[in-house]
């Protein structure tokens, strides 16, 4: 006999993957157009986040679903016609087949960091829920512009025919399970609802091997040619998007830091533990915070000998945070910070000036990615004892760093402008 409904496990991964696939539809409709309206683009970032973080999860739920069910065995089905039954397997079976291909082609699509919809590379980094980082699928963000250029339009194509597939077939699902509850009253759907009574066992025969794997067939081809059919409707022109920036060259390969000529100021030594090099801008219309975790510094500094007065600060560009694992992943990136070919970037602060009272200027050079830009530095000098505190801000232009440049080169998602501040404690290191 068979049971007469599905295990507690089937029942709950069925109706979570069912409330994820029908939430991401809409959440994917109004995302597209948001994306694009300034007021809206902050919630549209986000929803776009929730959007892969729930594609992963429908993809995790339905392999485990699909392994639960091959060492289960399902209800029986119920007494019908040949045609009705074949095509509840078929239907069943692209359920299938749909929930790892939408999942698959979405990763894909983010994994090529380039915007269908604006023709351009955009480089996002995905994590879950903004918990855990996600890689890109391999091969696939270091391959050439036009490369990812075509995939991306392809798999969004795809991805977007199969979402209406998906509705299309959850129609028919959902209208079959009212036909059984209320026409055929024959207990199908209390299968699946615990809050229905469950039916009488039955024992009912099932689909032959050799049916079964040419249903299952049908439903992978089905929805195979949907993918093609959308893959092919969303191939772009010919040619590289207009805002499509060259190819980097490979990184040279990072020696180690430059000695450094002391000062013949007062030498301070830092405490690690009470300093702080943060930084700030728009991210997506919302602010952002970071920090390196990671530095070192070098002072050499007295308001009585300004000129023999020096600082050097080394930051390892891999350790900025943000607690954003996305913000992290993209950071993290070749077009970003690149810690992977420029793990160290050097700040080295040479003439100093008094502005009175205790505010002081430095003027020094940032060497980032191997662009060295001047920068100053306005900052509070104040001396308690044995202790030194110092303060300092300066603003960033990203640009001058060729940081973002091929994914955001109008800073329409990050602000060209990055304050930077600094909080120094220190003492004599004599």
């Amino acid at each position: 006999m068979s049971a007469p409904r599905y295990s507690t496990v089937a029942i709950v991964l069925h109706w979570l993957i069912a409330f994820a696939v029908l939430s991401m539809v809409p959440m994917g409709w109004w995302m597209s157009d948001a994306i694009a309206e300034p007021g809206a683009q902050a919630t549209a970032y986000r929803v776009f986040q929730l959007h892969k973080s729930i594609g992963l999860t429908i993809l995790a739920l339905t392999a485990l679903r699909l392994g639960w069910r091959l060492i289960h065995v399902p209800p029986a089905p119920p007494v019908s016609k040949a045609w009705e039954h074949a095509l509840a397997t078929v239907t069943h079976a692209a359920f299938y087949v749909l929930l790892f291909a939408l999942p698959l082609s979405g990763w894909l699509y983010v994994s090529t960091g380039w915007s269908a919809p604006q023709d351009r590379a955009l480089a996002v980094a995905t994590s879950w829920f903004g918990l855990v980082p996600v890689p890109h699928l391999p091969g696939v963000a270091e391959a050439a512009a036009e490369t990812r250029r075509d995939l991306a339009h392809g798999a969004l194509g795809a991805h977007s025919l199969m979402a209406w597939m998906v509705l299309l077939l959850a129609g028919l699902h959902i209208g079959a399970a009212l036909k059984h509850q209320f026409i055929d009253r024959d207990g199908v759907l209390a299968r699946m609802a615990p809050f229905l009574p469950a039916p009488q066992a039955r024992p009912e025969p099932r689909l032959s091997p050799g049916r079964g794997a040419a249903l299952w067939g049908a439903a992978v081809v089905a929805v195979a040619v949907v993918a093609a059919l959308g893959w092919m409707a969303g191939r772009p022109a010919t040619g590289l998007g207009p805002a499509e920036a060259p190819a980097a060259a490979a990184a040279p390969a990072a020696g180690p830091a430059e000695p450094v000529s002391p000062g013949t100021a007062t030498a301070w030594r830092v405490d690690p533990q009470a300093s702080r090099i943060t930084f700030s801008g728009v991210h997506a219309g919302a602010p952002f915070t970071g920090r390196f975790e990671r530095w070192e510094a070098q002072i050499w500094f007295d308001p009585a000998d300004l000129a023999g007065s020096k600082a050097v600060a080394d930051i390892a560009t891999g350790s900025a945070r943000t607690g954003d694992a996305t913000q992290e992943g993209s950071l993290g990136s070749a077009e970003w910070l690149d810690p992977a070919g420029f793990p160290t970037a050097r700040f080295e602060a040479t003439a100093f000036r008094a502005l009175g009272g205790d505010r002081y200027e430095a003027e020094g050079t940032l060497t980032l990615k191997e662009q060295t830009v001047p920068v100053t530095l306005a900052f509070t000098y104040r001396r308690e004892g044995e202790v030194a505190r110092v303060e300092g801000t300066t603003t960033l232009d990203r640009m001058a760093f060729d940081l973002g440049m091929a994914s955001d080169p109008s800073a329409q998602w990050v602000s060209r402008r990055i304050e930077v501040k600094i909080e120094v404690v220190a003492q004599p290191a004599g």
